[in-house]
């Protein structure tokens, strides 16, 4: 199985740790998603934009672990999507996202950079 993950478990990430035993497949950019920042992770909706992504092959153990670490939340619902790798898994936020800041770029990694 496949996942696609776009803020801090992608490579040198805060939470980049859970991808340890993953296989990197590659970057993508995905059309049709807005990317949000809640501070020390982000979320992603459908929306206007693009967002930069990393699809990884995963195993039933780390997808087991990520719904964990999503699920404590409860703020994510996962979706599957199609990727130039195959499809993949994807976590989408369900909550409001009134009053919180866009990441213009749609790009985690440069968050900062677009804030100047």
């Amino acid at each position: 199985m496949r996942i696609i993950v776009y803020g801090s478990l992608r490579r040198k990430q805060g939470n980049s740790h859970w991808m340890t035993n993953a296989q990197w497949l590659g970057d993508h950019e995905l059309d049709g998603y807005a990317l949000y920042n809640l501070g020390h992770y982000p979320a992603a909706v459908h929306g206007e934009g693009k967002i930069y992504c990393e699809v990884y092959r995963i195993n039933s153990s780390i997808m087991a672990e990520l719904d964990e670490l999503k699920s404590n939340t409860k703020d994510y619902r996962r979706e599957l999507i199609a990727t130039p790798y195959g499809s993949a898994w994807i976590y989408l936020y369900i909550r409001s996202l009134d009053g919180v800041e866009r990441i213009k770029g749609g790009d985690w990694v440069k968050r900062l950079q677009d804030e100047q």
